[in-house]
């Protein structure tokens, strides 16, 4: 049985505190770079960050731009804030599920989330939320980590997923590129830098 929101909501807030120390050195390794990558395509004044944890992208957020971020996760969303007051970003927070976002249609210019997708039970429900409230004309950035493309690396990743998911709430093996292109965006495109695993999406509504 796949996990559902609630229990993964569970496993992130029991890891929240310990969040960014359990990710620091892949963080520092590979993500920081990723993360500059997908915030430097931002486009457009009205930016929602889907998934924003403990605030890691924070230190990318475009000057002037009005964002609002969101996280399923109360604990999360609590380092969040301690995060935000230090650090004086604006930004607006809030609690909410990606697979039913409260925001009305053509809502945002830049719709964003950062290793995100491995997470959501339904994750082709929330990609339809993500092009529901981006404008006409907008677009929605991923940076996600998906399954290889490697067949034997794919085994490895399909064996290893269940204690991955039970200990983290995460998926190792999710084919977002594919789960975007089922959805009605006019365009799906994946950076050229983009890894086997890691992969940073352009979609456009």
């Amino acid at each position: 049985m796949k996990p559902d929101s609630a229990a993964i909501r569970k496993r992130y807030d029991r890891i929240a505190p310990y969040f960014e120390g359990m990710e620091a050195v892949m963080e520092g390794l590979f993500f920081r770079s990723w993360r500059k990558r997908l915030w430097a395509k931002v486009e457009g004044h009205h930016i929602l960050e889907v998934g924003v944890g403990t605030g890691k992208n924070f230190d990318y957020y475009p000057k002037d731009a009005r964002i609002t971020a969101i996280d399923f996760s109360g604990q999360m969303l609590k380092q969040a804030e301690k995060k935000r007051d230090r650090k004086n970003v604006n930004v607006e927070l809030e609690l909410m599920d990606v697979q039913s976002l409260y925001f009305a249609d053509n809502s945002f210019d830049t719709v964003i989330c950062s290793f995100v997708f491995c997470s959501v039970p339904l994750p082709i429900k929330g990609l339809k939320e993500l092009y529901r409230v981006c404008k006409p004309g907008g677009q929605v950035l991923l940076l996600e980590h998906v399954i290889s493309s490697n067949r034997m690396v794919a085994a490895v990743m399909n064996l290893l997923n269940p204690v991955v998911v039970s200990l983290f709430g995460a998926n190792i093996n999710r084919n977002t590129v594919k789960n975007v292109k089922a959805c009605a965006f006019t365009s799906v495109n994946v950076d050229e830098r983009s890894g086997d695993i890691i992969k940073l999406i352009e979609a456009r509504k």
